[in-house]
């Protein structure tokens, strides 16, 4: 009853006409931040951290979860209409989103999108309010065992969902952690795989890598596509911008299974929402693989509602993380940190206590935060979705310039635009020998993780190796590891006795 007296308190402070700006400016200056490649809600945060200082700290943090919040937003939409994600959080949401867009449902696709950010963004709310103090007992039992087990489970798991072959998923896979691998060994100091170029010496970023192969290889590959095949209809933009009842069937149970995957994660200091995405991407592509008629690869509207929900309920508890801990799981919850204690504050349990007005009024703008983006964003899926009527000529040579902008705005270096622009070429070759890249990202994104982990594990064990199996979070992640491969096993056998059954049918059909 505590909680809800304070949230209440806290509600009408933020409905003030003057919080209720910061929070519009906040959720505008996000979802215009997000939909450039490269850039992200964590370098707006940046960006305005000086400006902000003029302003009552309570105002500052609603408009830098404003900007937190429409980040998400913002990233879903490009990556839904144009294959290009602001951050790596977005990069599951372009697989099914892409091509609900390329068959004419992009209004559809990108109202899915801000319903499951609402519900992921909600849920999370509700939680942080609540129950942040048990799931923060709960994240202080992971330890460096349990994350490279996840990053174990998150590497075979995704990639054998993600890929037709398995042995190509796991080629890219390999690929993807041989790149995030690059650059000056943080122990040692010592290069690896640089070739002996100081260019390399800092490694290549993720940006770069998910430009290039997302972005910049598209561009390329429909660049080559329809300078052959010329009569290939363009794409569409017509469509209902909102989901009719078989479609809210259909993507509900997504968005709960996305947003209970990504509520421990926020909580969780294991890099970002790109983990639980890729999970909720991976579940909902497994379970469509047992229905009759399987969806995923012709833009299934379940492939898009569960990592929508699964990010944004990350980033809510996050948020909670933040304010409970003072632990950012994020870059962006680092940024925010670093504009706490500019004010002089510093997140935790005490700052429930010393700084409550400013602490439930945040909460509260949260729940705020999300009717707004929901407001912005479902109205106007429509006219976001009239980007795909500029003629193609123009929209992929706009998309490849702003994928160079992105990356030199981030990294303002020559050297980085070389790199994007040969990762491109390596994507385009990938396209088109049909190795999936969405393994590769994962590689990239979770490499770092299970490389710092497995070595934080090994150093404090004395270089024992049954050190990485201890715990019982550790043999359950483990063991689920275990079944889903053998649930894929499973389902590839029976696949293989389906498809001789149908042969030896069609030939005696034949026969007869």
């Amino acid at each position: 009853m505590d909680s809800i007296s304070m949230l209440l308190g806290g509600l009408g402070d933020a409905l003030t006409l003057t919080n209720l700006l910061w929070v519009l400016i906040g959720c505008l200056l996000g979802t215009a931040v997000g939909v450039m490649p490269g850039l992200g809600s964590s370098m707006a945060v940046a960006l305005l951290l000086p400006v902000t200082f003029a302003l009552d700290p309570t105002a500052a943090f609603i408009m830098f979860s404003g900007i937190y919040f429409g980040g998400l937003f913002g990233d879903s939409t490009m990556a839904i209409l144009m294959n290009t994600p602001g951050q790596a959080s977005a990069i599951a949401s372009t697989f099914e989103g892409h091509t609900m867009a390329r068959s004419g449902r992009a209004p559809q696709a990108l109202a899915t999108a801000a319903i499951g950010a609402f519900v992921g963004g909600m849920a999370a709310s509700v939680l942080v309010v609540f129950f942040a103090p048990w799931l923060a007992a709960f994240s202080t039992s992971f330890g460096p065992a349990e994350f490279f087990a996840l990053a174990v489970f998150a590497f075979f798991a995704t990639s054998s969902v993600l890929a037709d072959s398995a042995v190509k998923g796991l080629l890219a896979l390999l690929l993807g952690i041989g790149i995030s691998v690059i650059g000056i060994d943080g122990v040692s100091g010592a290069p690896r795989f640089t070739a002996g170029s100081p260019l390399l010496f800092d490694g290549i970023s993720l940006v770069t890598v998910t430009v290039g192969m997302l972005a910049l290889a598209e561009v390329i590959y429909v660049a080559c596509r329809e300078r052959f095949d010329p009569t290939r209809s363009p794409m569409k933009a017509s469509g209902r911008p909102w989901l009719n009842r078989a479609e809210l069937k259909e993507a509900a149970p997504a968005w709960a299974r996305g947003t209970i995957i990504g509520l421990p994660f926020g909580v969780v200091p294991a890099g970002g929402s790109e983990l639980p995405t890729f999970l909720a991407f991976g579940l909902e592509r497994r379970l469509d693989s047992r229905r009759r008629n399987p969806r995923f690869g012709k833009g299934a509207i379940r492939g898009l509602a569960a990592p929508e929900a699964a990010g944004n309920a990350t980033t809510g508890m996050a948020m909670g993380a933040l304010l409970a801990l003072g632990l950012p799981v994020s870059a962006t919850a680092a940024m925010m940190l670093a504009a706490f204690r500019q004010y002089g504050l510093q997140p935790g349990p005490l700052l429930f206590d010393r700084s409550a007005d400013l602490v439930w009024t945040l909460l509260a703008s949260f729940f705020l935060a999300m009717i707004v983006l929901l407001v912005i964003n479902l109205p106007f899926a429509q006219l976001w979705a009239k980007l795909l009527l500029i003629p193609k000529p123009y929209l992929y040579a706009g998309i490849a310039m702003f994928c160079g902008l992105g990356i030199y705005a981030s990294s303002p270096s020559v050297a980085d635009l070389l790199i994007l622009l040969v990762i491109g070429l390596i994507g385009f070759l990938m396209r088109l020998a049909d190795y999936p890249l969405a393994p590769l990202i994962i590689g990239m994104v979770l490499g770092p993780l299970a490389e710092t982990n497995l070595r934080d594990a090994l150093m404090s064990s004395d270089g024992n190796p049954l050190a990485l199996l201890d715990g019982p979070i550790v043999w359950l992640i483990y063991a689920l590891l275990l079944g889903a491969i053998a649930l894929t096993i499973l389902s590839a056998v029976r696949r293989s006795a389906a498809a001789r059954r149908a042969a030896r049918e069609t030939s005696a059909d034949v026969s007869v």
